[in-house]
């Protein structure tokens, strides 16, 4: 064999299943159908947060975390219902990670050189039972220079290996079947695609000028998930979640494309969990796009009025940060696309970031001075560049103005002023006292006995119709595609599975396209910080594998 490994895809997983490799001296072939300024994939775009447990940055702000509320918090998101089939090794893969996460993987991160912002953010709040959904306490670690943060030591490493011989990369070397020989998988063989000059993340073209192949002893497939690819999204789309939007954004470049999971289908891998996906409700289309139907996360805190396309607020858990999953199943069964919030200028500029390195520059340029200026009056730069030029913002003075301008954004009159007013003006009548029954209110006093939401997450509570905290904003949040739950069901070994539940020899997976390990470490629901996660361990743990072999 020429290569004792080949590896498809030089995304976050690939990349460090193929660090353990270099480790053992292996001899490594790496392929992208992308260029090689695309290293990194989608992680380089993220926004770096990173699940941990009971850390020193938790320990420091008074957080009280352990593997045993984790694992709790975990199989109440999971939902796992399958464990005789689907879920079967996704249940061990899931035990694994909540141990990973709690136990080495901090000091193991550290030493790669990734350090973490000191507030630790508080993602997928739950908003129901001890034991449901959600995190009971501040898990989401920031990195210090966000996803290229992520990506570059992992990159710097590889670079250094193919410049020493051991790993041998080849962009633009597209994938389409697998060499195999008397049931096991010896190869790759595909299209060389033409040489592109496009900035990292713009679409490229897929014009083929020649075609490869390679034998190796194993290959790991690292490709990613479908959340580019609308007919597949479509095509697995729950019926929990009701009917499939018409309109969505797009939270992943276009090569987040799903091609790889048909290819192992055919080779005789198992896919399980199709129908458990992570799509966003809060999605902005991106003013400025970088990749085809560019959309972008708002992170928002827990204060906005999240009203549906009619017009009528949502209840519990459904509030800003709470439950993503059951606030998408609940806007698809409104038999509309998109829903809105209302808010101030007080609460936009505390409580609202945006998902992606790019939207981030002070915390990915690592730049103290800039991030300091967050606690400064009016909203960061790249959340005022899209109130002034993003489609999605509605400004007024006046909430009869703001009740138009929504309307005529959306091109209908769905929105009854004295409605919208009605609902507002109850809330606002409920801020008289530091007690209440509206549980969304509850909820921001209780984010507030939080140190890190009161310093730069949650603002001070108050009356949205008070005119002192105007100008009003309304935002129309689309459906933002990103992560596939679902995958290639692998072992702990990160071997594929064939049907019989056995391993197809020689071939492996890791990341997203195998649910992150297991096919569908997550279960039905994530708790965020657990995605980027997920790539890490999964392709720590087949690297590491296969470098004993």
């Amino acid at each position: 064999m020429k290569y004792d490994v080949a590896i498809v895809g030089a995304g976050l997983a690939g990349l460090v299943a193929a660090c353990e490799l270099v480790d053992a001296k292996k001899k490594i072939l790496l392929v992208d159908q992308e260029p090689e300024n695309s290293l990194g994939g989608q992680a380089f775009w993220s926004f770096g947060g990173i699940f941990l447990v009971n850390s020193p940055e938790q320990r420091r702000l008074g957080i009280k975390d352990s593997k045993e509320l984790a694992w709790q918090d975990w199989l109440g998101t999971a939902g796992f219902d399958r464990l005789e089939d689907e879920d079967s090794w996704a249940y061990k893969w899931a035990r694994a990670y909540v141990d990973f996460a709690a136990g080495e993987k901090y000091d193991w991160l550290k030493s790669k050189g990734i350090k973490f912002f000191p507030i630790v953010g508080w993602a997928e709040r739950g908003g129901s039972l001890a034991g449901g959904h959600g995190n009971s306490v501040p898990r989401f670690h920031i990195v210090w220079g966000t996803g290229p943060g992520i990506v570059k030591p992992f990159v710097d490493k590889v670079k250094k290996a193919i410049k020493e011989g051991y790993i041998e990369f080849k962009p633009r070397h597209r994938v389409d079947e697998f060499i195999q020989q008397d049931g096991r998988i010896m190869g790759i063989s595909g299209t060389i695609l033409a040489e592109t000059f496009i900035s990292r993340g713009e679409k490229s073209s897929r014009l083929g000028v020649g075609e490869f192949s390679y034998e190796a002893a194993a290959v790991i497939v690292a490709s990613g998930g479908i959340g580019a690819n609308f007919d597949l999204v479509r095509k697995n789309w729950p019926e929990r979640l009701g009917t499939p939007p018409k309109n969505m954004v797009c939270g992943v470049p276009a090569y987040v494309d799903g091609r790889m999971l048909e290819i192992i289908e055919h080779a005789g891998g198992r896919i399980v969990n199709r129908d458990r996906m992570w799509h966003y409700t809060e999605g902005l289309k991106n003013w400025d796009p970088i990749w085809p139907n560019h959309g972008i996360r708002i992170l928002p805190g827990p204060s906005s009025l999240w009203f549906d396309a009619e017009g009528n607020r949502f209840h519990a858990p459904n509030f800003p940060g709470f439950d993503t999953l059951s606030t998408l199943e609940t806007i698809q069964k409104t038999g509309y696309d998109y829903s809105w919030f209302i808010l101030t200028e007080k609460i936009i500029e505390k409580e609202f970031a945006l998902s992606g390195s790019e939207q981030n520059p002070d915390l990915t340029n690592k730049s103290i001075g800039d991030v300091l200026k967050r606690i400064m009056p009016g909203p960061p730069a790249p959340i005022q560049a899209f109130k002034n030029h993003g489609e999605d913002f509605v400004i007024a003075n006046d909430l009869r103005e703001l009740v138009d301008g929504m309307n005529k954004l959306a091109g209908n009159d769905l929105l009854d002023f004295m409605k919208i007013k009605e609902q507002i003006l109850a809330r606002d009548r409920e801020m008289d006292n530091k007690f209440t029954k509206d549980l969304q209110v509850n909820a921001i006093h209780g984010a507030r006995n939080y140190i890190g939401d009161k310093l730069v997450r949650v603002a001070k509570p108050h009356k949205i119709l008070d005119t002192k905290n105007w100008p009003l904003i309304a935002v129309r949040l689309n459906i933002l595609t990103r992560k596939t739950l679902g995958g290639l069901q692998t072992n702990l070994n990160g071997a594929v599975l064939g049907m019989d539940g056995q391993p197809i020899s020689g071939l492996f997976a890791a990341g997203e396209v195998s649910g992150f390990g297991g096919g569908g470490v997550h279960g039905y629901r994530a708790l965020e910080g657990t995605f980027v996660g997920g790539c890490i361990f999964s392709g720590r743990q087949v690297g590491r594998f296969l470098a004993e072999v």
